[in-house]
This record gives C-alpha cells, structure tokens and sequence, in this order.
C-alpha cells in the first residue's frame, strides 16, 4: 500500500516541505535491470525552459534497481552493460522513449454517468431544457450518484478508468475526492485510491477536496465549520491525503473562504492547491501566489500581471484542455503568457463525470491544436511540469537516480504522438524499472 511522506526541511519555508515519496511494499527489491538500445529519440527533459525536453537522437537508457542508471547516445554506451546478469534488452529502433506521464489532477474517482446531460449540452445548453427533462446536472448530479454507493462499487467503476490511464502511459495520477461533501463520503473516496494504489502499478496521489462545494442540507458557513473543525483534522489523522483542495470561484468559494480552508490544512500537513479562475476572476489566483500553493488549476480567466506573481512564489500552473473542449467554454485558456514569462506549466486530464477523459496522449493533441502549445511545450508539461505540481522531484525525467517510469512510443518522431491522435502510441510502460503494460495489455496486475 502507499505509503505518503511529507518530508519537512529543518529551517526551511512553507514551500520545503512539499516534497511526496512513494513506497510499495516490495519496492525497493528489484534486482533486473532493463536496456533500452538504438532509440531514435529519448526525451530526457533535462534544462530549465518550458520548452526544453533534453533530446537525444540514437540513444539508450539503462535502468537498474529501478530508477534511471545511463543514459545516452548509443555510441557512448559502455558494452560491459550487456554482460550484466538478468538484463533485458529492448530494441527501441525507429522509437521514442519519454518519461512516464504525470496526470496531476483529477476526479476520477466517481460514480455513474452524466452522459444524458452531456448529449443535449451537445446541442441545446440551455439549463431549461435540462429541468424540463428531469436531467440532474453539475457537481450534485455527482454527488448524488456517488455518495451513497457503496466503496466496492465505487472502487470497480474506478479501477476501469484507472487501468485505461495506465495504458495510455499514466505512471503517476493524483486524484481527489469532492463527490461526497459529508466525512464519511469524502474518506470512502479516499479509501478508494489508497485500495487501488495497492492493486494496480500506479503511484497515486490523493488530495481533499471537500472544498469542492458544501453540502445542500446545510449553509455555505456552516459547512465551512465542518470541514475545518471536523473533516480536515480527520482527514490528516488517518493520512489520508497529502493535498488540500478547494474551488475558488464565482458561485462557489471566496477567496477568503478558500485562504481559511487552505490554512486550517497547512496547519494540520496539507499541502495547498487550488481550483481557480475557471469562470470568473475573484481572486483565487492571487491566493495561490500569497500562500506558495503547490500548483493553481485552471486560469482561464488569470490576469497577465498575475502570473509572474504565481511563477516567482514557485506556484506551478494546471491547464485542463480536454475540460475547455468537453464543455465548450467560452473562454479557452491562453498558456502562452504564462510560457512566456516563465511558469512552469502542468497538463491533466481532468477525468470528471462532466470530462470523461483518460488519456494523456488526447490532452497533449488538445493543448497543440487548440490551445497553441508547441509539442515540445506539451511533452514537457505532461511529464516534468506536471511532477512539479505534485512537488515530486524524482520523476518527470529520464536522468541518472530518477524514478524509472519509462514510456515507448511507436512512434518515430515524439510530435507524431499530437500528430496522428486518435490512436494509442504507448508501446511500453515500465514503472519503476518493471513492464507493466506490453502491446496494449496491462501485465501483473489483479484481473
């Protein structure tokens, strides 16, 4: 079972501490080692530009006790490494090897479907029309549907969503809770991830998000109450999350509201994050620069100034193209001020009932065709940036004593993969230096 640490630096600010490692039980005992020869291209995302993916043309990557030993061109690797015992050789030949991809926010732990009030939106957005049809919508419809399922339920509509994102070359996926809004509700979904980071080879990350909205049977205050004086402090007695969420918008939290949440949950060891400026400009953005959150998601509505604010109080930025292309939103996030003047950029999935996407490959298409990433940009942020977001530093790049989450692409050149979408260009998965996904099969994991 994972196991999540915070580590604190003695002296150190607020910021230091936000560092997440990871243990299975068993982890630490690899013995294999794995060679990757002849790749056409290894994206090593060495360098500091959000443009930067450290490429190397003919390379090899040698990994050993699970994490990255060499790597480099392939005429400067040493031959003694064929000689070692029980090494597996990959021919990478024509291919492209990348780290494994970091989906740093999600909500994909829920129940049921939203597809009939996703169809009509289709066509006819108008609220009416929904009521007319008795067609619930909007974070209660999946409130209602997840609540009161039962965790094993719950736990297998999960696990399907999951075991998908891991075909589609997620090594490490955080996701949150935020469809109870009642403490047991909110722990049961939390259970959820910590069951399936036992049965399924992923790293999961879990965050509360009790402040997603507040219970219907109550006022906003007196839910707030709750969830500083009873939720949260039940949240960390049990560690249950390393994250504290909450969605500061219009019609939702304020700012104010969100720094009190956010700071009853700095007081009890969650790390901050914030849902913000996705429908409106209230201030959350600010906030997230003012506490030196871990990451600010969404910033469809982010004023220019701000974001040298968000990038010099290291504050990583989540864009969510596939969210903006499953709602039709009006107002399409911009990242190229937030690339230019500095920031580093994260890209999630944003898996929801309203958002049922799971694969990463489709976000990386969606940000360079919609959104004006350049392939390199995208890579980048699905994999280094991302990591960031989730203060992991010992992932998101493919460089001697990282984590070996590796990633085949069959593929020639790494813009293929935003190039010919519509299809799955995972040829291997390895995590933690063992095969986990072959020729589209998911190996060694419960059936």
């Amino acid at each position: 079972m994972h196991k999540v640490l915070q580590a604190r630096e003695e002296g150190g600010t607020e910021r230091s501490f936000s560092s997440l490692y990871f243990e299975k039980e068993g982890s630490m005992k690899f013995t294999n080692c794995l060679l990757f020869k002849n790749a056409k291209q290894i994206l090593t995302m060495d360098g500091s530009s959000n443009h930067d993916v450290g490429l190397i043309e003919d390379g090899y990557l040698f990994i050993q006790n699970g994490k990255i030993s060499e790597v480099g061109k392939q005429n400067e690797m040493d031959p003694h490494i064929e000689t070692f015992p029980d090494l597996k050789v990959i021919d990478a030949s024509g291919k492209v090897i990348v780290p494994g991809f970091v989906d740093c926010h999600t909500h994909v732990v829920f129940g049921g479907s939203r597809v009939a009030e996703y169809t009509v939106k289709l066509t006819d957005p108008r609220p009416e029309t929904l009521e007319k049809m008795g067609i619930e919508t909007g974070i209660y419809a999946s409130v209602h549907m997840t609540r009161d399922l039962p965790m094993q339920e719950l736990a297998a509509q999960t696990e399907k969503r999951v075991r998908t994102m891991i075909l589609n070359g997620t090594t490490t996926l955080e996701s949150k809770s935020g469809y109870g809004l009642t403490l047991a509700s909110e722990m049961k979904m939390l259970e959820v991830n910590k069951l399936l980071g036992t049965v399924l080879p992923i790293d999961i990350v879990s965050t509360f998000l009790g402040g997603h909205g507040w219970d219907e049977r109550m006022d906003k205050e007196t839910y707030i109450d709750s969830l500083c004086n009873e939720m949260i402090p039940q949240v960390a007695k049990f560690r249950m999350a390393a994250f504290n969420d909450v969605w500061c918008d219009e019609g939702h939290f304020t700012a104010e509201d969100s720094r009190r949440i956010l700071s009853v949950g700095q007081q009890y060891g969650l790390i901050p994050t914030i849902h913000t400026d996705a429908y409106s400009y209230i201030g959350g953005s600010d906030l997230a620069a003012d506490m030196k959150m871990a990451s600010a998601v969404h910033l469809n509505y982010t004023p220019k100034e701000v974001m040298p604010k968000l990038r010099d109080s290291g504050v990583v930025g989540v864009v969510l193209p596939a969210i903006d292309f499953a709602v039709n939103h009006p107002k399409p996030f911009n990242p190229r001020p937030m690339l230019s003047c500095g920031m580093t950029i994260g890209l999630a999935t944003n898996c929801c009932p309203g958002n049922w996407c799971v694969s990463m490959p489709f976000v990386l298409t969606l940000a360079c065709r919609r959104h004006g990433f350049t392939p390199a940009e995208a890579f980048r942020a699905a994999t280094f940036g991302s990591a960031r977001a989730l203060t992991l530093t010992d992932r998101g790049q493919l460089l001697p004593g990282k984590v070996a989450d590796v990633l085949l692409l069959n593929v020639s050149t790494f813009e293929d993969v935003v190039y010919q979408y519509g299809e799955n260009p995972i040829e291997l998965v390895v995590k933690n230096g063992e095969v986990i996904v072959e020729n589209h099969m998911l190996l060694n994991a419960n059936p």
